[in-house]
């Protein structure tokens, strides 16, 4: 069965993603395009370099054109932000991106989004899924893609100028071309390589890349930033004697950094240094939007200034709904993503990139010293994240304990208040822990914050031995 999570629809290769539940999807789409009397306006559809990507995007773009629907083809991998950007710039009613992000390499997708360049809400995903598992393969239209190209059903199109000049525009290249840094880029084998790239270079940093070949596998790696995938590119930048490392993940929506003495920088630390930058150097003014699995550090930046900062379930759509509602002045999560009001409503790792390279060039500080100051002044805080592979058996059976019976274990400190929004959120004075289940895989994870990383792995471990899964800090 088809079934859209808080990143669109993603399944294994071979198993649920397969040609035929593409089609169901992309005829779903274009039914409801039709139903909406948009179809003429199109959709832009793009994929990144995972294992299927080109083949299946061509499957979707098929039927789309089969059932009506205009498309326009990004005819080059591309990260997922240039489709939103795309979908945004040109006004279109809904947008396409072939990709799995960060998942496993068995894995592959697709995500939708919406008029504006927003992730695609449950309200479009859901009728979306519903219909596209009640399909009849046999029944849906195609049109082969050549003749789709000849009869212009199918447009190709590279984006691409447009995309980086809008993030070019939103930036201090001058600053940061006075500054000289030098960056080290591992697009994780993904596709942030050409955008990122000629950013950095148009702003005149020195530019050293790593891990930029097509390999479907990503090096054997999860196409994640994390402290376990960015071993080569924590060695690259103390042996470069470089500014900072940047990664991105394989569809460039979400930030991974290195500092300049090779230690990796956490997204919640990422997120909270820009917001703290926003505020502090360039004026702005505005409140933070953050999942609810996301530092609360950034709540004292917030406060420090006067604003707000509101929680929101995990799923960007969410965060982008909460920046809509609040006119927020950044939105992200404790994964790498983040957008900043003005730029796209979905995460962009090469946008958060940039925004983070203008920082140093302004600050004049590095990393390092941006951390150091950051935690002097708010105090420090640690997250601890682990997560589970999941039977049905006991995702059950730790559902009924969490959710339905709502027991909890002892924490040995007072409990401030718990919060069932998605997943179960326990709150202490000063410190947190969630259970929720993965929207993307069967998986469950335990993150906890709290003064220091052993603290937070202490309540990771409470709450892991209570729900009966093996806990080794």
């Amino acid at each position: 069965m088809i079934e859209f999570g808080t990143g669109g629809w993603r399944a294994i290769i071979g198993d649920g993603f397969i040609r035929e539940n593409i089609q169901r999807v992309a005829a779903a789409l274009a039914r409801r395009m039709v139903r909406e009397g948009c179809a003429a306006q199109g959709v832009c559809v793009g994929y990144d370099r995972r294992f299927l990507s080109r083949e299946a995007c061509i499957w979707f773009a098929e039927v789309l054109a089969g059932e009506g629907v205009h498309v326009d083809f990004v005819n080059l991998n591309c990260p997922t932000p240039q489709i939103m950007f795309t979908v945004k710039e040109q006004g279109l009613p809904y947008g396409a991106m072939v990709t799995a992000s960060h998942n496993p390499a068995i894995y592959n997708g697709i995500k939708l989004f919406t008029r504006g360049g927003r992730d695609a809400t449950e309200d479009v995903t859901k009728p979306i899924q519903d219909e596209a598992n009640a399909l009849d393969a046999e029944g849906i239209r195609r049109l082969d893609f050549d003749k789709a190209l000849e009869e212009d059903s199918i447009q190709l199109i590279d984006p691409r100028d447009a995309y980086i000049d809008s993030i070019l525009s939103q930036i201090d290249t001058e600053a940061i071309r006075r500054r000289r840094l030098r960056v080290v880029l591992d697009p994780m084998f993904g596709t942030s390589l050409n955008g990122l790239a000629t950013i950095l270079y148009t702003c005149r940093c020195d530019v050293d890349v790593i891990n930029d070949r097509h390999d479907a596998f990503f090096g054997r790696h999860l196409p994640a930033p994390a402290p376990d995938t960015l071993m080569d590119l924590q060695q690259t930048v103390v042996d470069h004697n470089a500014n900072v490392g940047i990664a991105t993940d394989g569809d460039a929506d979400r930030l991974g950094i290195i500092d300049e003495k090779g230690n990796y920088v956490s997204a919640n630390e990422i997120l909270v240094l820009l917001y703290q930058y926003l505020l502090e150097y360039k004026g702005w003014r505005g409140a933070a939007v953050r999942n609810i699995a996301t530092t609360h550090l950034l709540d004292r930046v917030a406060a420090a200034y006067g604003q707000e900062c509101y929680e929101v379930p995990v799923g960007f759509k969410h965060i982008s709904s909460g920046m809509e509602k609040h006119d927020a002045l950044i939105g992200g999560e404790s994964s790498g993503g983040l957008t900043v009001r003005g730029h796209i409503s979905g995460k962009d790792g090469l946008y958060a990139a940039s925004l983070l390279v203008e920082m140093l060039a302004i600050t004049g500080k590095s990393m390092s010293g941006l951390i150091r100051e950051l935690y002097q002044r708010y105090g420090e805080m640690h997250t601890a994240e682990f997560d589970w592979a999941l039977t049905p058996e006991k995702r059950d059976s730790i559902h009924r304990l969490i959710m339905e019976e709502k027991q909890l274990p002892d924490f040995r400190r007072p409990v401030d208040h718990v919060n069932y929004m998605d997943g179960c959120k326990v709150y202490f004075k000063d410190a947190w822990v969630i259970l929720r289940f993965s929207g993307t895989e069967p998986r469950v994870r335990i993150f906890a914050e709290d003064n220091t990383i052993h603290h937070a792995k202490t309540l990771v471990g409470i709450m892991a031995d209570f729900v009966g899964l093996p806990f080794d800090a």
